[in-house]
């Protein structure tokens, strides 16, 4: 396994890299400036191993970027500004509650000859305009940003350039590391230019992708609140490998959960203890998602973290 500088040294940034960069760094100053402001990067989505240079094929993951896209807006809130670097066409802020056709299926065309106009259904007002409104008042305060990766290389280097960003904040800045990254990629050297021709069942080395935590909270953010996350789907190991993570890159605080049951249960696992959301059957039913108690929860520690650290 090489280090993560030889994976920095190996891999081009992606073609929009500098005006991305340049979003992020923008968006942070001006945030900067109001010392009361909180800030936090969410990740959400999977990432790609690509297989060939002209990819046509790729290793991905099952996440579609649910616990991101929903944590964003329960951040939005609770008066964070919002940096969420997503993957391309998973689940975003707002836009995740409707699908292509839900969407449609709430608008309707008044018929005016040549000036005809669309207007949401008065059955569908109630739904979208509270959605609406938050998404418009995120976008009048400027306080959610969207970056999009695709490969895991794209995400490497966005991540380390919003830090970069980020760490003038130092506590007033929160990590909320929720992307599911590929463990394991091709280099580029072992990767054919062309698509990978089916004339024989082909053979494909892997490498392990360099653990990036170690160097995001040792130097990159030193003084940021890290959150990370694991994902089991053996339950007996949750406890363990969350409190092995936080032991071998030192940051605050791992939501750990269990794939089947993820929508409905984590485990909050910090240095000294572990604390356990759980959502009834009755709070799923009534429109309850686990990401708002989640969210709170973390902004709650990351406010003792900030105290703490003026004490």
């Amino acid at each position: 396994m090489g280090s993560w500088e030889e994976f920095y040294a190996t891999h081009l940034p992606p073609s929009d890299f500098e005006d991305n960069r340049q979003l992020l760094k923008q968006f942070c100053e001006n945030h900067l400036k109001d010392q009361s402001q909180n800030i936090v990067l969410i990740t959400s989505g999977g990432t790609i191993a690509p297989l060939e240079h002209n990819t046509v094929r790729f290793v991905d993951n099952f996440s579609a970027g649910s616990r991101g896209s929903a944590s964003a807006e329960y951040f939005l809130e609770n008066n964070y500004a919002v940096i969420f670097l997503f993957r391309t066409k998973s689940l975003e802020p707002f836009t995740r509650h409707f699908s292509g056709q839900q969407f449609l299926d709430m608008l309707e065309i008044n018929e005016n000859g040549e000036n005809s106009t669309i207007s949401v259904r008065p059955d569908s007002t109630d739904v979208l305009l509270p959605i609406l409104q938050k998404y418009k008042q995120a976008q009048e305060t400027n306080r959610l940003l969207y970056v999009n990766f695709t490969s895991v290389s794209d995400y490497l280097w966005l991540l380390r350039a919003a830090c970069e960003c980020l760490a003038p904040f130092e506590k007033r800045a929160l990590l909320y590391l929720a992307a599911a990254v590929s463990d394991f990629y091709v280099p580029e050297e072992d990767m054919p230019k062309h698509k990978i021709q089916s004339t024989g069942a082909p053979k494909i080395s892997l490498e392990l992708v360099p653990k990036i935590l170690k160097p995001l909270v040792s130097s990159w953010v030193p003084q940021a609140f890290v959150v990370s996350f694991k994902l089991e789907t053996d339950d007996s190991l949750l406890i363990a490998k969350s409190r092995e993570s936080l032991i071998k890159y030192n940051h605050k605080l791992v939501i750990a959960n269990i794939l089947q049951t993820r929508k409905h249960r984590v485990v909050l696992v910090s240095p000294n203890a572990s604390h356990e959301i759980l959502l009834t059957k009755d709070q799923a039913h009534s429109g309850l998602e686990i990401e708002e108690p989640i969210v709170a929860d973390v902004t709650r520690r990351h406010e003792e973290f900030q105290v703490a650290g003026e004490q």
